[in-house]
């Protein structure tokens, strides 16, 4: 049951008085996810659509993965992009290495961890250039996912005791002492249940999108962008169990697919219509008036 995951320690504080509000459209229970335009600097629109969550993202454009613990205790986030371990780099799955998060912490994941200094930005971009597409794992490119872990709470141990035990009270009346009861032993733990792969949960962590519709574009992925600072440093975590005790998972796409989907509701109109000018012709000087017929 114990992990050993990085410890997100990287501008924490700073992190901490930006965003000390929970975010707007922020998803979750356990903790606030959502996702920052880091070229904008704006939150991301959750859109809701059949029991899913979705947010636009435009090609060219970095992210960052936002997470806030709102409770005075450590979670585990296990994330993954596109089923992709965000620091491992291997296929993703639950029981793997993730970020730990203080109480009360807030942080963004801003790349693919490269070191426990750097890590290459997260972009989207068109599918064929995506990470996951470059390394031979295109079918879940389109979906972020955290699986959260609550932390074990320590076990009481009674204090080792150097006196000698005390004589048993038939002592010396010819009955032998009796061995003591042995300690119970704690229970093993149960392994894991194969019901847990086919829980909605882990059946949206390994879903993408499906099918593309006809009239829909080429799905967007996330890019293994430029390197970047981040630190990130190493702590111990023990899981409370080894189910997650929350799975969020977002989609993403480009908003023309997002349309054709049905997420992003269609405009009433294919194109806006202009909106009016005060001054739409730009004459330098005021022209002469064209001449009378009569003169």
């Amino acid at each position: 049951m114990k992990n050993i995951p990085l410890s997100l320690t990287l501008a924490a504080a700073a992190l901490a008085g930006a965003f000390s509000a929970a975010p707007a459209h922020a998803v979750g229970r356990l903790a606030d996810v959502d996702i920052i335009d880091r070229d904008t600097g704006r939150q991301l629109p959750v859109y809701q659509h059949r029991d899913r969550w979705y947010v636009e993202g435009t090609p060219g454009s970095r992210y960052a993965i936002s997470l806030r613990n709102p409770r005075g205790e450590r979670v585990l986030a296990v994330m993954s992009v596109d089923g992709v371990n965000v620091i491992t780099g291997d296929t993703a799955a639950p029981d793997q290495d993730g970020y730990v998060f203080s109480p009360y912490q807030q942080s963004q994941i801003l790349g693919w961890r490269k070191s426990d200094s750097r890590i290459a930005q997260f972009v989207f971009t068109a599918l064929p250039d995506s990470y996951a597409a470059r390394t031979g794992r295109p079918d879940n490119v389109g979906v972020i996912g955290v699986a959260l872990f609550r932390e074990q709470a320590p076990r009481w141990e009674p204090p080792v005791s150097t006196a000698p035990a005390p004589a048993p009270w038939f002592e010396g009346r010819g009955g032998a002492a009796k061995p003591g009861a042995a300690a119970e032993s704690a229970p093993a733990p149960a392994s894991p249940s194969a019901d847990a792969a086919r829980s909605p949960e882990a059946s949206a962590m390994n879903k993408g999108f499906g099918a593309a519709a006809p009239q829909r574009q080429e799905r967007l992925g996330t890019g293994h962008g430029a390197s970047e600072y981040s630190y990130a440093g190493r702590t111990s975590f023990e899981r409370a169990s080894r189910r997650p005790a929350e799975v969020i998972t977002i989609y993403y796409d480009s908003r023309e697919n997002l349309v054709a989907q049905g997420v992003i509701p269609r405009p009433w109109w294919p194109n806006p219509p202009a909106q009016p000018n005060p001054f739409p012709e730009q004459a330098r000087y005021t022209p002469d008036p064209p001449p009378c017929w009569w003169r």
